[in-house]
């Protein structure tokens, strides 16, 4: 059976898959100001015994899912399921479910970030393997209070493929042990690590490569 991957370890490697590495194989963490307004954000969101209904739907917050087929093998909690009120009852099995992933800041760039558009596609994944539906979804941006709708549905099999891509680049790595060197181009201003990860210092090498550096001068 593959390694189990947490679905927002996908976010974490396509944002920077240095700093996943540093996270998920060097178990290195911080947070700045962007992380603390992410973790208030989903204070609100985040309560496995909350549900209320909104608009005429029933909306279910911090639901575990998983999707344990062999080229997943994914695990996560989402943000929030909504499902029409009409169908909601103890088993939403088979119910028509749209999934909210809540995000405190829009792109400046776009009409959304690919690295938040592939989380939610992962939840997808899960949400639909549990619930034995084809599940709608939408990101939620806390700073514009924009709710801007994903079609999986004309687009399952790019998502899919890429999804399947990096899950295989992701244990490959877990594997080896490997922690990817920074990407060429990287924004790490904003990053929670910058001060553990020390970009300016390291340019483009890795963790590894840098000890062995640091050791080798150390012998002479």
């Amino acid at each position: 059976m593959n390694t189990e991957i947490a679905i927002r370890s996908i976010q974490h490697y396509m944002y920077c898959p240095h700093r996943w590495g540093l996270i998920e194989i060097d178990r290195a963490w911080a947070e700045n100001i962007y992380v603390t307004k992410a973790n208030l954000m989903h204070e609100r969101v985040h309560d496995p015994d909350g549900s209320y209904t909104l608009r005429g739907k029933k909306v279910y917050t911090s639901v575990p899912v998983y999707n344990d087929k062999e080229e997943y093998n994914l695990y996560g909690v989402t943000d929030c399921l909504e499902v029409s009120k009409n169908e909601a009852a103890e088993d939403i099995r088979g119910s028509d479910i749209c999934i909210v992933e809540y995000k405190p800041t829009m792109s400046k760039e776009k009409l959304f970030r690919e690295e938040d558009a592939m989380q939610i596609f992962a939840q997808k994944i899960c949400v639909d393997y549990v619930f034995k539906t084809d599940s709608r979804a939408a990101i939620y941006y806390a700073d514009t209070k924009k709710r801007i709708q994903l079609d999986f549905r004309e687009s399952f099999e790019k998502y899919d493929s890429e999804l399947k891509r990096l899950l295989s680049e992701m244990r490959l790595n877990l594997r080896n042990g490997t922690i990817p060197a920074i990407v060429k181009g990287q924004k790490c201003s904003g990053c929670s690590m910058k001060d553990l990860c020390m970009p300016k210092i390291k340019k483009f090498k890795g963790v590894a490569a840098s000890i062995r550096e640091i050791d080798e001068v150390c012998e002479r």
